[in-house]
């Protein structure tokens, strides 16, 4: 009668069994003293024990440092909603409907520390014609704006707009906000932040602050418009 060889035991069967019987280590206490292991931080060997505690405080070390970062980010974050508050305050409280263009600029500026800003708004009222903001925008740079559906973000493309700032050649890199009611889908004017730094606005930085921006410039903006078109 022949017999069947039994299968050698492998360290699957013996972690299974382990896990399905958890008062081994009781019964036998001295062996997890006896358990070696090499340390992470070294070839030295160290005890079952330590080994642990080691992973346990690697995972310590792990937790503080993305606590850190919320905090941070929770800090930055706050101090980003206290500098819109601000801008927004300043633009609340420009009484003259003309002036607000250089507020916002102005502000953005102070602000948010960006280098350069430029505004320019069309089709406001007659009376408003003759303003800096309303000239010196051409048909093209008024169908590049209504074509932009979020801010454009990225280098300097050498685009009419970085000609309405102070020193176009210092612009290495663009924020282009669209300005414009609600969801229409024609702009009524063009917000330009603009940077020496290539890096300051590229384009896979997130735009949901600037779209914030542009929203409540485009709501104070509103006023130099005529109503009728409003």
């Amino acid at each position: 009668m022949s017999h069947n060889p039994i299968p050698p035991i492998t360290e699957d069967d013996i972690a299974n069994y382990l896990a399905n019987t958890p008062d081994f280590f009781e019964r036998h206490a001295g062996l997890l003293a006896a358990v070696q292991l090499t340390s992470p931080h070294g070839q030295r060997a160290v005890s079952l024990q330590e080994r642990q505690a080691e992973m346990l405080r690697e995972k310590i070390r792990g937790l503080e440092l993305k606590a850190a970062d919320m905090i941070r980010h929770g800090q930055e974050n706050t101090a980003i909603a206290d500098r819109l508050q601000r801008w927004t305050r300043e633009l609340l409280l420009t009484r003259e409907s003309r002036d607000l263009p250089e507020v916002i600029a102005r502000e953005l500026v102070s602000h948010f520390l960006v280098p350069q800003v430029a505004i320019k708004v069309w089709g406001v009222m007659p009376e408003l014609a003759g303003e800096a903001f309303a000239q010196g925008v051409s048909d093209d740079a008024i169908t590049f704006a209504s074509s932009l559906a979020q801010p454009y973000c990225g280098i300097n493309p050498g685009l009419e707009a970085t000609q309405w700032l102070v020193d176009p050649s210092a612009a290495a890199s663009l924020a282009l906000i669209p300005l414009r009611v609600g969801a229409a889908p024609e702009a009524f004017g063009l917000l330009v932040l603009a940077s020496g730094d290539p890096q300051r606005f590229t384009p896979d930085m997130g735009t949901d602050f600037l779209t914030r921006i542009g929203e409540t410039a485009s709501a104070a903006l509103a006023r130099l418009r005529p109503l009728a078109t409003g």
